[in-house]
């Protein structure tokens, strides 16, 4: 992988990861529009969710200090029940994580055609936000069926293309939670995911000295940290004011084009 490369897909990542559109399913379209193949690219998609991780940290990292403080109170309190929820919410993608990491490896191939319907769902999913609901129904914290549920799509949301952040905000928000909060949960229920998976990475020897002494390595995560800051900022801030569904026609659109794709390369 030249550097140009690996900064281009940082950026993707940087910009796609916080935004509703799928940031592993746009890797997968520029890995295949740039021609890169390898058996290093689930580690290196892995480590640029990694930066865009410590980019949350830094955006958020008010919100993780009060969590942080509120929970070594060794009490029970507002913080303690909300890690508590955090922690809910992994159980589904740790264990698909655990027991399927061979079969989601075998996905990140380039397959234009799963990427493509994955993003026709995300578009569906980002659709389903914009009905509308009733205010005393709306809930400002999750509650623990809502954590579990965000969880189950931060699951299924492994696959290429059917975005994270877009199925676990729309998730969040079709079980009752407003849009701000929504939002800052699905970014912070990823921390610990994102942060044990680059933890494998290290342990299991995939990450290797040969590939952090590598410029395009670093290229790729520090751009990835950088874009997905802003992009983290400008996320939070558009969910409090804007719809989704402008994200679900992009997704739509990109999502056509990649199964139109797929079939023309069969």
């Amino acid at each position: 992988m030249e550097t140009w490369q690996a900064i281009l897909l940082g950026l993707i990542q940087g910009l796609t990861e916080f935004l509703p559109i799928s940031s592993s399913g746009h890797l997968e379209l520029g890995r295949v529009l740039l021609g890169i193949s390898g058996d290093d690219n689930l580690t290196f998609t892995v480590a640029l969710h990694g930066a865009t991780v410590l980019s949350t940290i830094v955006a958020l990292w008010s919100e993780i200090w009060q969590l942080i403080r509120g929970l070594f109170a060794f009490r029970w309190n507002w913080e303690t029940e909300y890690v508590l929820k955090i922690v809910i919410s992994m159980i589904p993608v740790a264990i698909v994580g655990f027991l399927f990491k061979d079969q989601l490896e075998a996905l990140f191939t380039g397959n234009l055609l799963l990427v493509g319907a994955m993003l026709l769902l995300t578009a569906f999913l980002l659709t389903l936000t914009n009905r509308p609901v009733k205010m005393a129904r709306i809930r400002h914290q999750p509650t623990y069926s809502t954590s579990l549920g965000m969880g189950i799509a931060q699951a299924v949301a492994v696959l290429p293309g059917l975005s994270r952040s877009g199925a676990t905000i729309a998730t969040g928000i079709l079980m009752g939670l407003d849009r701000p909060n929504a939002a800052r949960f699905s970014f912070l229920m990823v921390l610990p995911p994102i942060i044990g998976m680059n933890l494998l990475e290290v342990l299991s020897g995939d990450l290797s000295s040969a590939m952090l002494a590598t410029l395009p390595f670093w290229a790729g995560v520090l751009t990835a940290f950088a874009t997905g800051y802003l992009a983290c900022r400008w996320m939070l801030s558009l969910v409090r004011r804007g719809r989704l569904v402008w994200f679900a026609l992009y997704c739509a659109l990109v999502g056509a084009v990649a199964i139109v794709a797929a079939f023309l390369n069969a």
